[in-house]
């Protein structure tokens, strides 16, 4: 069982990067290990597509189909900086993120996850720019049914009222948030920085590093987080994100697992 109630169990493919730059294990081969695990909603990396051309997209929104898993969100990276300091940089991001609306589309995605780069000195600056590239990204998803995520992931973007400030400023219904259990910095309470961008949340992610002899995860609260998703009227998957170093990928993944069915 991967469900019960509103939440359900998905996995991100990051949890398998060390298989993928190994060469032991693409996007397609990480569609089965979903199978395997009894997971049914899988969310992709833009840099681990081998060929985004239509005919691969189709094949694995196909096999995906045949197995009984959703093709939830897509990771974007290294697309270019939104928040750039250079408006023609912030141009340019913005068009190079528009092809993954494109591709979400295909395969039926219901997001794409950008990150928010740039000069950091000035974080009012930062957020006008920021708010700029983020809407010529929107205009380009409107009437797709796209949205368009910012998850905490380093540099401002990890300051919990900076990011919604942003997501109130663009004031977009596309636009949400994925706030990941990991990725604050030591002085921000990280379970007061969930509950802060849970309201706007269209995707969760679970990340998780180490496990006790008991299951439960070392480094993070996991039934307080939980509870916080519940509490904000959160309904969707929560994705596993496994990023421990003491065990091998897919038994950390099993690891999470056991634990969010336990507490959902």
């Amino acid at each position: 069982m991967t469900s019960n109630g509103d939440l359900k169990i998905s996995l991100a493919a990051w949890s398998l990067h060390r298989e993928f730059f190994d060469d032991n294990l693409d996007q397609l081969g990480m569609l089965d290990a979903c199978a395997e695990f009894g997971i049914t909603g899988f969310e992709l990396v833009n840099t681990f597509f081998r060929s985004p051309q239509y005919a691969y997209l189709r094949h694995m929104k196909k096999r995906a189909g045949e197995a009984g898993i959703e093709l939830l969100l897509i990771m974007c990276d290294a697309e270019g900086d939104l928040a750039h300091v250079d408006k023609a940089k912030r141009e340019v991001a913005a068009l190079s993120h528009r092809k993954w609306i494109d591709i979400a589309g295909v395969l039926g995605c219901h997001s794409i996850r950008v990150n928010i780069r740039g000069e950091e000195d000035d974080p009012d600056a930062m957020r006008e720019r920021a708010a700029e590239g983020l809407g010529m990204i929107l205009d380009y998803a409107t009437g797709t049914g796209i949205s368009v995520l910012l998850e905490n992931h380093g540099g401002l973007s990890s300051d919990p009222a900076w990011l919604r400030s942003l997501v109130e400023l663009v004031d977009n219904p596309q636009l949400g948030t994925l706030p990941d259990f990991g990725n604050f910095p030591d002085d921000i309470d990280r379970y007061d920085a969930v509950e802060t961008l849970m309201p706007q949340a269209k995707a969760v992610s679970a990340k998780c590093y180490d496990f006790d002899a008991d299951d439960n995860e070392t480094k993070i609260d996991f039934p307080r987080m939980i509870e916080i998703v519940k509490a904000a009227g959160y309904s969707g998957y929560v994705g596993i994100e496994y990023e421990g170093q003491e065990m091998p990928e897919r038994e950390g993944i099993k690891a999470c697992k056991a634990l969010l069915e336990r507490l959902i």
